[in-house]
């Protein structure tokens, strides 16, 4: 019998299942991934729902005083390298979340018509770029099962977390990624 669906982009199996169940905690993960290890990245929500007194929740996060909030962050661990910033980013993701979405981070792709929507909403939320959202149109689609039609044309085409089905991938990746960036900086 098979278990709980996770996600394997860190080496904590409570985590990689968070992410699978949570899409809050999916999209905080994303919005971290920057500037930061990729698994430590997604273990954050994880570590912000247990200071949070076991919950993640848009509205909570939203309503959380900025100054406690840029707390929680600094940790120890540190749930970022920018901790202060963002703590600030991942309240106004909450925000829009609540705001455009009632509160239900999942309707942001189960509430798309296709794929250019979906790419259009997550590049509307704060901390993601248009990479950034082509990314997780990826994820939605790969390894949540659940992206709208044509989500397959919005997707990113090139290696990304969206093809991370075991953890050891995510160290392929970041390989990938070094190889990439060399090779742009040797050709300038």
């Amino acid at each position: 019998m098979a278990g709980p669906p996770t996600l394997p982009f860190t080496e904590d199996d409570d985590a990689n299942r968070l992410l699978a169940s949570d899409p809050l905690a999916l999209l905080i993960g994303m919005l971290l991934d920057q500037q930061f290890p990729m698994e430590r990245a997604f273990l954050s929500p994880y570590l912000l729902r247990e200071r949070l007194g076991g919950l993640l929740d848009p509205a909570v996060i939203a309503a959380t005083d900025e100054d406690d909030l840029v707390r929680l962050f600094q940790g120890p661990p540190a749930l970022h390298r920018f901790p202060g910033s963002m703590a600030k980013r991942t309240r106004s993701l909450c925000e829009a979340i609540v705001e455009d979405y009632q509160g239900d981070p999942a309707a942001i792709w189960t509430g798309a018509s296709d794929g250019r929507d979906l790419l259009d909403r997550l590049e509307a939320l704060p901390g993601f770029g248009k990479a950034k959202a082509r990314i997780f149109v990826g994820i939605v689609g790969k390894r949540l099962g659940a992206g709208p039609p044509g989500w397959e044309e919005t997707a990113a085409d090139w290696p990304s977390i969206a093809d991370v089905d075991t953890f050891e991938k995510v160290f392929e990746l970041r390989e990938h990624k070094r190889a990439m960036k060399a090779a742009k900086k040797a050709k300038s």
